[in-house]
């Protein structure tokens, strides 16, 4: 890797917000391509973190101040992709079902998809079923992503798909489910397209469900 994106890419490893921001800047100033500072420095950095994630080498901690970083960086690089045309790897609509208020798990996802590559519409807590219909047809999101942490609010899943189906809406979406208390068995009952129990996976579950 080349000696300025490798430094973006281990601050992103290490968390750090002002190495970040600094590591972008020095790649732009030295004439890198802005596809190429998010997809070697950014994206590669935020899978490694994801695979120390999954082996148990870091915890959701760690995750949330390398994705902090992650972000920092992304905010001073947008606009030089939106100036050069680099496309999104897809548009994801997340959060929490109507009646819970949780939004760590969800914010953790939001950040692991952003430094993915994908453009992400946060819709915030205790979201009712019609603003999730809503962002698919004026956004044009291609996931729904449903958070829920409390087994009193996973039904809240149930009429969120319903709504999406009742909308005509249900072959334009994939939507996906996640949050403590929700299993892959959940997701079948229900009809959601994934589950994802951890926001690593999430990135996978994604990637996979829009190829």
């Amino acid at each position: 890797m080349n000696e300025k994106l490798s430094a973006l890419y281990n601050a992103i490893l290490e968390g750090s917000v002002p190495g970040a921001r600094d590591g972008v800047q020095t790649a732009l100033d030295a004439g890198h391509e802005p596809g190429s500072i998010l997809t070697e420095g950014m994206i590669a950095a935020m899978k490694e973190v994801g695979r120390l994630f999954e082996e148990g080498e870091i915890f959701v901690p760690d995750m949330l101040i390398a994705a902090r970083a992650m972000q920092a960086g992304l905010s001073l690089l947008k606009p030089h992709l939106v100036s050069s045309n680099v496309k999104s790897a897809g548009k994801v609509a997340i959060g929490t079902v109507k009646g819970d208020l949780h939004d760590i798990g969800k914010n953790l996802v939001a950040l692991m998809l952003e430094g993915a590559g994908f453009e992400i519409l946060d819709l915030g807590v205790d979201v009712p079923p019609e603003k999730f219909v809503e962002s698919i047809t004026t956004s044009g999101a291609n996931i729904v992503a449903l958070s829920a942490l409390l087994t009193t609010t996973m039904p809240s899943m149930k009429t969120t798909i319903d709504a999406v189906q009742q909308a005509g809406l249900r072959d334009k979406v994939k939507i996906i489910i996640g949050g403590a208390p929700v299993t892959q068995a959940y997701a079948d009952q229900i009809g959601a397209d994934g589950f994802s129990s951890d926001a690593s996976r999430a990135v996978s579950l994604v990637t996979t469900l829009l190829k």
